[in-house]
């Protein structure tokens, strides 16, 4: 279902098995609070009421413990097998079974290190919850006391203000977005979302007089401002109740609804506590069931949220706090787009979206809708060059069809990177932890759009949850799903630290190098050259053999970036190997030294450079010094008879090698592998056997076109 992409948000979860052998991904640590600055008249109100905060925070203590939420210790084993690390100091990077990140134990270790954090920060948070003013003028037959039920406690606690540390600085084209603060959202929970206790009488009035407000404005043109003044007090004192009760009174947002939001919009304060109520329920898509002062806990429709976030979004006021929210903003709209695309909507939800349309003359599918929501909120951020780059590039409409989602989504996530840095890091960070739970048939554009952003993210903190979602999809059966994996390991794997833990995906990657597809083997091999440029990583006795066969059959791949990549690998296993491991790995030198020799004669010359380099090296490693020679004096004429003349028994298996170069593209290569097996049938003597496959490549020999010689 696609409530658990969004149940990520919910505020509980319980506590889960925890595999002592792998430490959950470090994702980021919830910061101190921000507590905006109150004035006197605020500040005395609320000391006076420190007896009513500290009654809510027992209230919700004895909740979390009914819900058996405690604090816990930090794991602190290594995150995964391959990064422990011997007495020499050194890694070992050897093909043994890859520790499973889609596993149930290691994505609830995960989920379990968030959401201590998350629990952490939560109780934090509760003994600092400021109860309001409890006068509520202007509003008839109010009496209210602000003190919010449990429910309202619970939610808003879990959207206070957290400062989320930016690093990078630099130049933007909307600075106000480096200086804002994001959100980060709960985590998912097996309980649900918490049940409220049974309200106070004074509480259950909210709901009510909201409801009062709507139907007094179903019959006029515009909000007075006596009731402008009632509703923005109402807001700010009892959000929670305040949405709900809208959201659900006026699920198509009518008319009168649509000027109590805008109303609500036109405060800036106001929205800074409605955003959070309206966040919690567009992230439980399809349909959001909480309860509020009154017990009502009928189904709040997501979309209908989304529609209330577009109306608050148009009024200029609100500018500061979209800018607070920002990028948990970003991520719902984002996740609204690709579930609307990519499936139809409930019965319930599409009536309800009908009725919003004919009030507000949307467009007639929910992803548009979706996406114009986006477009005005990144209008609303300024981000004005990146909105007129996805318009000139139709990336827009490439958003809105399931094939090509993410794609357009890779492309929006590049635009913003160039400027945006830190809006994109605090995204990421929205990302990564959506990421951990969210469906396989979803997950794509927000993983398109993770991986372009990864530079943004310190990858010393969430190195680890990046590392666990992306190597789950590393065998996945969707291309683009093992594309973006691949491309996440290369900037993980630039990281000393990364390259590390990274180890145990040797036996993985190393199944990658047989892909058909060019470029998924020219990623794995770019992943596994950065991690051997850490110097603390040396290649196991097991690994060498395997990992060597596997770069011999690349030597000849039709994309020349391949060959360069797999050379260099080459050279590398040779240089990096274990003592242990250099016997077992001459068997397959021996069986290189004759495609490297024709391909020292590659008509792409850097192909043929480092041909020539590595096959230097491979007669160094077998200590054939004769060979040796002969590539430093680049006296590669003599090479073929020297090569038999080194052990005639070898003959028809180079012989074998030769054959398949007759039928080469590059007339060289051709031209080579002639001259060889001609010169072979000088050292064949008598064996039949060998006999027999001079035979052969004789004729292969005699099908293959004669090329004239131009003078």
């Amino acid at each position: 279902m696609a409530g658990r992409f969004l149940s990520l948000f919910k505020v509980f979860r319980g506590k889960r098995k925890t595999d002592p052998g792998a430490a959950p991904a470090q994702l980021p640590e919830e910061p101190e609070q921000f507590q905006p600055q109150q004035d006197d008249a605020a500040m005395d109100g609320t000391q006076e009421q420190d007896p009513a905060r500290g009654r809510f925070h027992r209230a919700a203590q004895r909740f979390r413990k009914f819900l058996g939420i405690r604090r816990r210790k930090n794991n602190t084993t290594a995150a995964t097998e391959c990064a422990a690390e011997p007495d020499s100091g050194l890694t070992e990077l050897q093909a043994e079974p890859d520790v499973s990140p889609d596993s149930a134990e290691h994505s609830e270790d995960s989920a379990a290190a968030v959401n201590d954090e998350s629990t952490k920060d939560d109780m934090a948070v509760t003994e600092n919850v400021a109860i309001p003013n409890s006068e509520t003028q202007g509003i008839a037959d109010a009496d209210i006391t602000p003190a919010p039920t449990l429910s309202q406690e619970l939610i808003m606690e879990n959207f206070k203000d957290n400062y989320v540390s930016c690093e990078q600085q630099v130049p933007s084209l909307a600075p106000e977005l480096e200086a804002s603060q994001d959100h980060v959202p709960p985590q998912a929970t097996s309980t649900g979302a918490p049940q409220p206790l049974r309200p106070a009488e004074h509480d259950r009035k909210v709901p009510t007089i909201v409801r009062n407000i709507h139907q007094s404005l179903v019959s006029r043109v515009t909000v007075d401002v006596r009731q402008q003044i009632d509703i923005i007090r109402l807001a700010e004192e009892h959000p929670v109740d305040v949405a709900l009760t809208l959201l659900r009174c006026a699920p198509s947002c009518d008319r009168a609804a649509a000027m109590m939001w805008r109303t609500i919009g036109s405060s800036g304060p106001t929205v800074e506590k409605v955003l959070p109520a309206l966040l919690y329920v567009m992230e439980n898509w399809p349909l959001c069931s909480i309860c509020t002062s009154d017990g009502d806990d009928k189904d709040v429709f997501p979309l209908t949220a989304t529609v209330a976030l577009w109306l608050i979004i148009q009024v200029p006021e609100c500018h500061e706090a979209m800018i607070l929210y920002s990028a948990r903003l970003f991520v719902a709209l984002l996740f609204h787009v690709v579930i609307t695309t990519q499936q139809m909507p409930p019965v319930e939800v599409d009536s309800i979206w009908r009725a919003c349309r004919e009030q507000h003359r949307l467009p007639s599918n929910p992803n548009r809708f979706a996406v114009q929501a986006m477009k005005a909120l990144l209008c609303r951020l300024r981000c004005d060059n990146e909105l007129m780059a996805m318009e000139r590039k139709r990336g827009w409409d490439t958003l809105l069809c399931a094939d090509t989602q993410h794609y357009a989504v890779g492309l929006l996530a590049r635009e913003m990177r160039r400027v945006l840095i830190p809006f994109c890091s605090r995204i990421a960070l929205q990302l990564l932890r959506a990421l951990i739970w969210e469906e396989p048939c979803w997950d794509l554009p927000l993983l398109a759009f993770l991986v372009e952003v990864l530079e943004c993210l310190d990858l010393s903190k969430y190195g680890d949850g990046v590392l666990e979602i992306v190597s789950r999809h590393l065998q996945s059966e969707c291309r683009q799903r093992r594309h973006l994996a691949l491309r996440g390991l290369v900037v993980l794997s630039k990281d000393p630290s990364m390259a590390t833990r990274m180890c145990s995906l040797s036996r993985s990657l190393q199944k990658l190098l047989g892909d058909a597809d060019g470029d998924i083997v020219g990623m794995t091999l770019r992943v596994f050259n950065n991690m051997l440029n850490n110097k603390d990583i040396v290649i196991s006795s097991s690994t060498a053999p395997k990992l060597a066969e596997a770069l011999l059959l690349l030597f000849d791949h039709d994309h020349s970036h391949v060959q360069l990549l797999s050379l260099d690998l080459f050279f590398k296993v040779m240089d990096l190997v274990v003592d242990e491991g250099k016997k077992p790995l001459e068997k397959i030198l021996i069986q290189s030294l004759l495609p490297l020799y024709f391909h020292c004669h590659d008509e792409n010359r850097r192909v043929a450079k480092a041909s020539r380099e590595t096959l230097l090296r491979v007669a160094e490693f077998l200590k054939m010094r004769n060979l040796k020679q002969l590539v430093k004096k680049e006296q590669l004429s003599k090479f073929p008879e020297c090569l038999l003349a080194q052990d005639r028994s070898r003959a028809a298996e180079h012989l074998r090698r030769a054959r398949p170069y007759l039928d080469s593209p590059q007339e060289p290569l051709q031209e080579e592998a002639v001259r060889f097996i001609e010169m072979v049938g000088m050292f064949i003597r008598g064996q039949k056997e060998d006999l027999q496959v001079l035979n052969e490549a004789l004729q292969a020999l005699r099908k293959t076109p004669v090329h004239p010689t131009v003078v």
